[in-house]
């Protein structure tokens, strides 16, 4: 029986039954928490209130989206499109990954530099690295499921790694599959797993938090607290000083929802996937490619031991060694504070992961994969030599009797700012080396910027030229002729530009399906019946469609509209193109089928414009950015909303913080 006593009956009544307020008076309000934590260690709750997120963002996501091969690409753009706020869904989740994936590593950095994995806390240890290889196997599948090109390619190349264990590797690579290629098997697998998996992590952090209570949190100091000098109840000094991290994560957090919410992902993830077109560059996210790096490494056999082996062994032991942590530092004081040699070789260490993360997000050639080679080397280095020999002839400072020191330090905010920064470092993007720099039109596009918006009046001109030049060859299958309402159009006007195109109707009686015009709900009609025929028309080259060409290519708009612009009549000399090819300065590889789009008044402007050439490149341009993005400007005016409101709170709670611990300092 709990000594917990409230004035409220049913309370009272609850608690003799099942002493679940004891606990969270034990465990969440009186808990003895250390009295120097500094903001290193808000990242554990920031981490737990993102996985929240993850959960609830991804369970909303999952009630509207298809897991088959087929439907899966389009049914992602249905959210972004056709659901309430499902665009807003998706960026939350989207870029909460990486948001995790910081906050996570941000925590095993400071565990590192702390000495958070020695004794008594191998468990809580263990327990925190198991978290992060369930959140690697989460995200993966995640990565998968909007089945876009780097999706499709990923899934295969990642899980054509288990290929390389001998005997049993091609079992499990069928397994995985479903099948004998990646297809819709794997995809309803991959959907089940990463639905399942963040359920999995919740358990984990039940268990850690349930191991950190029980050998109690470590500190920048890293020695135990001696007595009730030593500590503070973690309510109300640690859940205010939690709530003003929160603020000010969630503020950086939103800044990439609104303002860059594909800052983190792949252009080619926003083509369909398609098994006969291989990306030039495959890459996993950015939150995996230290141990992509470590991968690619390899690159000679050895007698019963190929690279691909080698490699994959060595990317599994970078996460595996560092269960062997507590073990291999044989240091007997905790906190790089005291340890100036190992504070050192730390911050080599915190570099060498890095330039992984750069290597990895670059083509395996030339100069780099001797630098990813050495860092791979250094790597495994630094916990099977360094840290074994540091421990015995490294001399550590005096450790103090007591904790006193200061609790809360400006400058270890700015440090969690950088090191959260620095993870961006490795992002991985598609080289575009070989292309001249891209045109920029005269006046800038309307819609950058904090406060940029589309103008509609260059929406109405990029619709008419898509409507009569366009259109002739692509499709715009993921919009719709109603949304044409959301740049200016009247029902009227929509209604009639549907009514040019005709599209199957349903089957009468007879079973016959006859034609009907297309009304203003229907997708914008294609201009031929299925890409075949529209191959057959473009002399065998697909014209591509053209709903997310914004977003499917790098710098997305400065492409389209230098591309637009980047022909020239007859090939420089010293650059030889296939006969009936164009040449075009920002085209991979320099030859286009496509012939010149566009000219000088190639159409006649409804307000009076002058149709220039770089006039109907920055309309077709804009147009296309709003197909890509029709929520862009509704996200941009609603993220200004979110972020004076949190900056409001995060101000009141850094006030209430000052006034809490006023008396702790």
């Amino acid at each position: 029986m709990s000594d917990f006593k409230s004035n409220n009956k049913v309370v009272n009544w609850i608690e003799e039954r099942l002493p679940i307020f004891s606990m969270m008076q034990h465990s969440a309000i009186e808990y003895p928490t250390p009295r120097n934590l500094n903001y290193w260690w808000n990242f554990g709750s920031l981490a737990a209130v993102m996985l929240i997120i993850m959960i609830l963002t991804g369970l909303f996501l999952a009630m509207n989206y298809s897991s088959h091969t087929s439907l899966a690409f389009d049914s992602v753009e249905r959210i972004m499109r056709d659901v309430n706020y499902g665009w807003l869904l998706r960026y939350l989740h989207a870029n909460g990954a990486s948001m995790f994936f910081i906050l996570v590593y941000i925590h095993i950095f400071r565990g590192l530099y702390y000495g958070s994995y020695k004794s008594p806390r191998e468990i809580l240890w263990f327990i925190g690295i198991a978290i992060f290889l369930a959140m690697m196997a989460t995200g993966f599948m995640g990565y998968v499921l909007p089945w876009g090109q780097m999706s499709f390619w990923g899934a295969t190349v990642i899980t054509n790694l288990f290929s390389a264990f001998p005997v049993v590797g091609e079992h499990i690579v069928t397994l995985l599959w479903g099948g004998f290629s990646v297809d819709n098997p794997t995809l309803n697998r991959f959907f089940a797993l990463h639905f399942l998996l963040p359920f999995v992590i919740v358990g984990l952090v039940v268990v850690h938090v349930w191991a950190l209570h029980t050998v109690k949190s470590n500190n920048p100091l890293g020695i135990d607290m001696k007595g009730p000098q030593d500590s503070i109840p973690f309510h109300p000094f640690y859940t205010i000083k939690d709530l003003y991290g929160i603020g000010l994560f969630l503020m950086f957090y939103m800044a990439f929802v609104f303002w860059a919410p594909n800052f983190f992902g792949e252009p080619d993830n926003y083509i369909p996937a398609n098994p006969m077109v291989t990306p030039p560059h495959i890459v996993p996210e950015w939150y995996y490619l230290p141990f992509y790096a470590i991968l690619r490494a390899f690159t000679f056999d050895l007698p019963f031991l190929p690279a691909k082996l080698q490699g994959v062994l060595a990317m599994f032991s970078a996460i595996l060694i560092l269960f062997a942590l507590p073990w291999l530092d044989t240091s007997k004081v905790r906190s790089a504070k005291f340890r100036p040699l190992y504070r050192q070789f730390f911050w080599l260490f915190f570099v060498d992961c890095m330039v992984l993360g750069y290597v990895g997000g670059k083509p395996a050639e030339g100069i780099l994969i001797k630098i990813g080679q050495f860092c791979t080397a250094y790597y495994f280095a630094h916990f099977l030599v360094i840290l074994p020999l540091i421990g015995k002839i490294e001399k550590p400072k005096a450790l103090p009797a007591s904790i006193a020191q200061p609790v809360v330090k400006a400058a270890a905010l700015v440090a969690m700012i950088m090191v959260g920064l620095a993870g961006f470092g490795g992002e991985a993007k598609a080289s575009s080396a070989g292309m001249p720099e891209f045109k920029k039109p005269a006046t800038a596009f309307s819609w950058e910027g904090f406060f940029g918006k589309h103008d509609q009046a260059a929406l109405k001109r990029g619709w008419q030229v898509f409507h009569d030049v366009c259109a002739n060859c692509h499709s715009m299958k993921l919009v719709s002729y109603r949304n044409l309402a959301d740049i200016g159009f009247t029902a009227d006007e929509i209604k009639a530009f549907a009514a040019e195109k005709e599209v199957p109707d349903q089957p009468n009686d007879e079973g016959v399906v006859n034609n009907r015009p297309a009304r203003a709900s229907d997708r914008i009609v294609p201009p031929f019946a299925n890409d075949k025929a529209a191959a057959a028309a473009n002399g065998g080259a697909l014209p591509p469609d053209l709903s997310l060409m914004n977003k499917a290519r790098p710098n997305g708009p400065y492409y389209v509209y230098s591309l637009m612009l980047g022909y020239e009549d007859a090939a420089p000399e010293g650059h030889p193109i296939p006969e009936g090819k164009f040449f075009n300065h920002y085209f991979p590889g320099n030859a286009i089928s496509m012939p010149a789009p566009i000219m000088d008044d190639i159409v006649t402007y409804a307000d009076g414009t002058k149709a220039t050439k770089e006039q109907v490149a920055y309309d077709i341009t804009t147009f296309l950015n709003w197909a890509a993005e029709p929520e862009l400007d509704a996200r941009k005016s609603l993220g200004l909303k979110v972020m004076v409101f949190l900056g409001v709170l995060t101000a009141l709670m850094y006030a209430l913080k000052r006034q809490i611990w006023k008396d702790v300092h």
